[in-house]
């Protein structure tokens, strides 16, 4: 009965860390408060889990080109709403606009997408793909 018991509370602990850890995976803390908002070309889009990966560039207030990075919600909750693999192309001119990387870096936890058109891509904030 006892060994029972060991087993049982192995298990448990076993099961607590593993939820731990794949709540760890939700941090923001990488992003701080620092709202940026960007007109971008974009340059790469990676609709991969567990985050959909945007590559984009931007001209920066001294002319030169900067490269960054921007990253949405997972990409199950987008294909709810309509996206899919190619719902952004090489080239497309977007504003984007989130919470820049704490440290400073040309990254970005995108809170808001717009296209050209002016259509808003957020749907992970309405949870409808505009038409």
């Amino acid at each position: 009965m006892r060994t029972k018991h060991i087993i049982s509370l192995v298990a448990g602990l076993i099961l607590l860390a593993v939820g731990t850890v794949s709540l760890a995976h939700h941090g923001r803390a990488a992003y701080g408060t620092e709202q940026v908002s960007l007109q971008a070309t974009i340059t790469e889009f990676r609709f991969v889990n567990p985050h959909v990966q945007i590559y984009f560039d931007i001209t920066g207030e001294d002319g030169e080109l900067q490269h960054w990075r921007g990253e949405i919600t997972a990409p199950n909750r987008l294909a709810r709403a309509g996206w899919t693999k190619t719902t952004l192309q090489p080239g497309d001119q977007v504003k984007i606009s989130g919470d820049r990387a704490r440290n400073g870096g040309n990254a970005v936890r995108i809170s808001e997408l717009i296209l050209a058109d002016g259509t808003n891509m957020a749907p992970w904030t309405s949870g409808i793909l505009p038409q």
